[in-house]
């Protein structure tokens, strides 16, 4: 089951209790915490000055009667007390940030296998949590913008790529160049990168994606063209030919790639990325078990 619809059902099952409680249940046990004071109080008269309590043991005893009478059945306990916890985890998860780990190398070398990043939730609009229906336009990604989206072919799973082409771009990957609208993007070579998942070197470039710089591998031994394509929605917008694939991306559409390109399951072999399956903007690196040291923004 989708982890937001389970957040979503306990905060509804536990802000229901938090209601109950607040204006049925504890009006009622303070009637009755009122009710066993009035009773302790005319115990106390009624024993007299010799065997009543006195002073702070009288006060003590006073405080366990009331306590009694207004201490939460261990069902509430365990739902309303949580509500405000789990209503907190719950807006900050859906329309501010979220946490999400990197599971493999197809963003190498810009993020690596084990990386703990933030998501920017608002950047492409606020949207309705579960239905994820935008209800709010705050903006739209930009080419070089590192996403998470929910996998075209499976929803349940989230993917996270690079932007390399927006509405209505022409975007071309023959003989493992890129070039958008006609033109080519640049790259500068770079001292080759250990790949270290295939134990091999790549070679390594800095993209220039029209304004945004960022590193990309290459793998000199893997061939260009696209093996395995699916029959994804709007395929007849892409050609595909043994140099690679050039593809007009459609409205509402993005066209996505990841950064190791010859190591990545991207637009080039399942299509493109609705708006309606985007989750955020990544931009930032939290943790990572294996190197403490990556953490901060990333291009």
């Amino acid at each position: 089951m989708n982890f937001t619809l389970i957040l979503f059902i306990l905060t509804i099952v536990t802000g229901v209790a938090w209601l109950a409680d607040r204006f049925v249940f504890m009006p009622g046990r303070r009637r009755r915490a009122d009710a066993a004071l009035a009773e302790f109080d005319r115990q106390q008269r009624a024993a007299g000055t010799q065997h009543a309590l006195a002073g702070n043991e009288a006060a003590s005893a006073r405080a366990r009667v009331r306590d009694e009478q207004l201490r939460q059945p261990w069902w509430l306990e365990y739902s309303a007390s949580f509500f405000p916890v789990i209503l907190l985890v719950f807006v900050l998860r859906s329309f501010i940030i979220e946490p999400f780990k990197i599971p493999s190398a197809s963003m190498v070398p810009t993020l690596q296998v084990g990386d703990f990043i933030v998501v920017n939730k608002f950047s492409y609009g606020l949207r309705l949590p579960v239905l994820n229906r935008k209800v709010v336009p705050l903006g739209d990604p930009q080419r070089g913008d590192v996403v998470v989206f929910r996998y075209p072919e499976d929803e349940s799973v989230d993917y996270i790529k690079r932007v390399v082409g927006l509405p209505g771009d022409t975007v071309s990957y023959q003989d493992k160049r890129l070039t958008i609208n006609g033109q080519p993007v640049p790259e500068q070579a770079l001292p080759d990168y250990f790949d270290a998942e295939r134990v091999n070197y790549a070679k390594q470039y800095r993209e220039d994606l029209l304004g945004r710089k960022h590193l990309i591998l290459n793998n000199p031994s893997v061939p260009p063209y696209v093996l395995g394509a699916s029959q994804f929605p709007n395929r007849e917008a892409c050609q595909y030919n043994d140099r690679g694939v050039v593809c007009k991306v459609p409205a509402g559409s993005y066209f996505v790639m990841g950064d190791n390109r010859d190591n990545s399951a991207d637009s080039r072999y399942w299509g493109f990325v609705p708006d309606r399956n985007l989750v955020g903007r990544a931009f930032f690196i939290w943790l990572n078990f294996g190197d403490m040291k990556r953490i901060g923004r990333f291009d």
